[in-house]
């Protein structure tokens, strides 16, 4: 078989039909152009929600779970010969979300292997005042060094400084959007209400916005000084454990082997985030399936075309194979040309895939605060293009092959008779 004869073959019949072989080429390249730029976008919005939420919140969680289901007294004094049960409704169990040993518990873990860094925290509901507005939110006290390491709180401030939480005993960070609701700015002061009846005035010493709007709407900081004094609690007083870990992929495992050393409830971020992670399968599927669609929609154009052009070509294929061209010859002609249409076609889709990808990278996106978005998040991965190229590829080779199967088995002897 003489491949370089067969390519010149190949050559002369895509040229000999050039809008036939440019309409199957762009077949090829708008099916690749739309796979790269959907996977594109879509890693891209998987990768953006991702890093926001494990920006945003701790690797893993440890937290005390108020127990509120207590078992009824029916339960309780059920006996196998007992058939007269006095019952009373029981009252739900007084427990506080703290947990014990909290700060021993912290200086444990920061030795562990894979942990990056380690911070208590005093969480409470709580509710703001400034005149006659009151909105309802969440108050974290945290030591303000340990946080920074975690969740880099210096770069979401939008006014004032974490810092003065050190110098300011009295002072508060608040969220941007309920920075706005309450109408305060840096040097303001707020009053904090406790559901317990807890009252203290605190300053605003700084806001701050992570971009993410369940967190800028609610969430204020202080120290974890203030947030006890203002429950009535003890310096031990700690409800929750943060923790980052060096991979993120370890969180799982170390939540459990935290959960059983120390018998207490843990989180890690996949559980938190579930929806999160839920939506990004969602998403893949979706993208793949669109994707594989639109190149076997392709390929069918291909197979229609090159099936057409066995057609038009019987007397050039007897006359080839009359003058010693064998099956197989035949087969590598059109499996030729479907590998040149897949691989221009490819290339060009690739060309122009990027281009809308980059041009929509660089496109701003108006989100307001809710979202720290500038513009739309595209992802730019060298394995996208390899693999969308080849899809492309075997995708023409698939559509060639069966065309070409056919060419191969057509009798000279009967098409030059006529």
């Amino acid at each position: 078989m003489n491949l370089k004869l067969s390519f010149q073959i190949a050559k002369t019949h895509l040229l000999a039909k050039k809008r036939q072989t440019l309409v199957a080429m762009l077949g090829v390249t708008f099916g690749i152009a739309m796979f790269i730029v959907m996977i594109s976008f879509m890693q891209g919005v998987n990768q953006f929600l991702e890093d926001s939420a494990l920006d945003a919140s701790p690797h893993v969680r440890i937290y005390n779970e108020v127990n509120t289901q207590r078992p009824s007294i029916l339960d309780q004094n059920r006996t196998s010969d007992s058939s007269v049960n006095v019952v009373y409704h029981q009252k739900p169990k007084q427990q506080l979300p703290r947990i014990k040993n909290g700060l021993q518990m912290v200086r444990l873990i920061e030795k562990m292997k894979g942990v990056l860094g380690v911070s208590p925290e005093v969480s409470s509901q709580a509710f703001f005042n400034n005149g006659p507005i009151q909105i309802s939110g969440s108050m974290a006290g945290i030591d303000y060094p340990r946080e920074n390491r975690l969740y880099n709180l210096d770069s979401r401030i939008k006014s004032g400084s974490f810092q003065a939480l050190l110098t300011n005993p009295k002072g508060i960070v608040v969220g941007a959007n309920l920075a706005k609701k309450l109408n305060v700015n840096v040097g303001d002061k707020v009053s904090v209400t406790t559901p317990t009846g807890g009252n203290l005035t605190l300053r605003v010493v700084g806001i701050f916005g992570f971009g993410i709007g369940t967190i800028d709407n609610i969430r204020c900081y202080t120290s974890i000084s203030t947030v006890q004094e203002i429950l009535g609690k003890d310096a031990s007083y700690i409800t929750d454990i943060h923790i980052k870990m060096t991979d993120p992929l370890l969180a799982l495992d170390f939540a459990q082997t935290l959960q059983k050393q120390f018998d207490i409830h843990t989180e890690d971020w996949g559980t938190a985030n579930q929806a999160i992670l839920a939506g990004k399968k969602i998403r893949n599927v979706m993208t793949f399936v669109i994707s594989m669609t639109l190149l076997v929609v392709a390929g069918f154009g291909i197979y229609n075309i090159m099936n057409m052009n066995v057609i038009n070509k019987l007397k050039d294929i007897a006359i080839l194979k009359a003058t010693g061209f064998g099956s197989k010859d035949v087969v590598a002609v059109f499996l030729l040309q479907a590998i040149i249409i897949g691989i221009l076609g490819g290339l060009l889709g690739l060309l122009i895939g990027f281009g809308i990808s980059y041009a929509l990278s660089i496109t701003p996106f108006e989100t307001g605060d809710m979202i720290s978005l500038k513009t739309f998040p595209v992802l730019f991965e060298t394995q996208y293009y390899l693999m969308g190229l080849a899809f492309g590829v075997i995708t023409t080779i698939l559509a060639g092959y069966f065309p070409s199967r056919k060419a191969a088995k057509i009798d000279p002897v009967a098409i030059l008779r006529g």
